[in-house]
């Protein structure tokens, strides 16, 4: 199958509470970075990393040092996801069809890895697992209708990106350590990352309402 030749890349939408700071931050990081060092391989540590976070926390049941390790993976793997376009549009060698598709596909299996740590660690109920992911792979599969259908590619919602998400995932690993596996709420004891389905409620929260927001400003476009 050919390419298409008439291919335009979505508008980036990132309003998150960090966005602004961190773009600037690393637009300065990519202008630094030598250049043997190219935007395939940041993709790489990101993957990697994000695997590294999983087998941290799965690790994490038998050797609770290891959960200190999720901090650094967290951090590389934000290097490796965060900069990789940056550094091909600091260098103009963008390839927006195979970034898009790589960085998607990459992440819905990284979510994967993450969650699995979670389960397996036994910080997370396996059915808040599947709620979770079901959850999140709704919202993804919004994302990238939109993309395609709106011509804009959104990164963040109220408020929240994959950057501030990194940091909530730091300060559960930190409280995992400090406070243990479980908390107290509604009088009964729950795994700590259980709470996870709220989360997962926010996110079907947010999936509805970018869905109805999409599917309304597309029928405004196409009335019959």
């Amino acid at each position: 199958m050919e390419a298409n030749p008439t291919y335009v890349p979505a508008v980036r939408v990132h309003t998150s509470v960090l966005a602004a700071a961190e773009k600037r931050l690393l637009v300065r990081i990519a202008q630094r970075l030598p250049h043997r060092i190219n935007s395939d391989h940041l993709t790489a540590l990101a993957a990697v990393s994000m695997a590294g976070t999983g087998a941290a926390f799965w690790a994490g049941s038998a050797h609770l040092w290891t959960l200190a390790l999720v901090i650094p993976t967290l951090a590389l793997n934000w290097f490796g996801d965060s900069l990789d376009g940056t550094l091909a549009r600091v260098r103009r060698q963008e390839r927006p069809r195979y970034g898009y598709y790589v960085d998607h596909v990459l992440d819905v299996v990284g979510f994967i890895w993450l969650v699995m740590g979670f389960v397996l660690g036994g910080w997370m109920s396996p059915i808040a697992g599947v709620v979770f992911l079901a959850a999140y792979y709704l919202l993804m599969i919004d994302i990238t209708l939109a993309t395609h259908s709106r011509g804009a590619f959104r990164m963040s919602f109220w408020g929240m990106g994959p950057t501030e998400l990194r940091i909530v995932l730091a300060a559960g690993a930190v409280a995992l350590i400090t406070r243990g596996a479980h908390v107290s709420l509604f009088g009964r004891q729950w795994l700590l990352f259980d709470v996870g389905l709220v989360a997962a409620a926010g996110l079907l929260v947010t999936f509805a309402a970018s869905a109805v927001r999409n599917g309304v400003a597309l029928y405004r476009q196409e009335r019959l």
